[in-house]
């Protein structure tokens, strides 16, 4: 009798996870699609196909699912790339991330516009660490050090956000589709054109 209750719990154990998980997904559809100010827990339970309450019981509403969508992309993001990749390597997995994601991609698009409480401090605090990793990169030879390491960064994010927030300008000025690993390379290739060091 132990046992039967013991894997009765573990498959409402499982159930109850791929419940969150169907949420979680909804929700970056959802957040994707229309921000966090205009996302609706209603239609995130309806892209789930869940009770709206399941979202209160597992999260504790809208602004509970968007913080442990960051703190998972916080975690991917910890784990994205090799401390010792290369510039090259590093930007080609980071477009790789966002083009394969679009719904997470636009979820950062909308943040970026000052939809829902804006940046956190957290992320603040990346960006700046990254301007200096960039300097890092120039200093070591990596990457040329004509062009101002912000100015670097801000670029490596232009090329990797433009085919979700400009994706009819890609693919007019470029000619390709651009989510396409035509584009994906091509912007590779260009970028460390630019930025490789003489």
């Amino acid at each position: 009798m132990a046992r039967r209750r013991a894997v009765v719990e573990d498959e409402r154990g499982a159930s109850a996870e791929r419940t969150r998980e169907r949420i979680l997904q909804a929700a970056v559809e959802e957040f994707g699609a229309k921000g966090y100010s205009g996302a609706r827990t209603a239609g995130i339970a309806t892209r789930a196909g869940v009770n709206q309450q399941l979202i209160s019981y597992h999260f504790g509403g809208k602004q509970g699912l968007l913080d442990e969508l960051r703190r998972r992309w916080a975690e991917r993001e910890a784990a994205l790339v090799p401390p010792d990749a290369s510039f090259a390597e590093s930007f080609s997995t980071y477009l790789d991330a966002t083009l394969d994601q679009p719904d997470w991609s636009r979820l950062v698009i909308w943040q970026a516009l000052g939809d829902g409480e804006g940046m956190t401090a957290t992320q603040r605090a990346g960006l700046r660490q990254a301007v200096e990793g960039m300097r890092r990169r120039q200093e070591g030879g990596e990457l040329t050090g004509d062009l101002d390491p912000g100015f670097v960064l801000l670029l490596a994010y232009v090329l990797t956000f433009a085919p979700i927030s400009l994706p009819e300008h890609v693919r007019e000025i470029l000619g390709v589709d651009p989510l396409s690993e035509e584009y994906r390379a091509q912007v590779r290739d260009q970028l460390m054109k630019v930025l490789r060091a003489e």
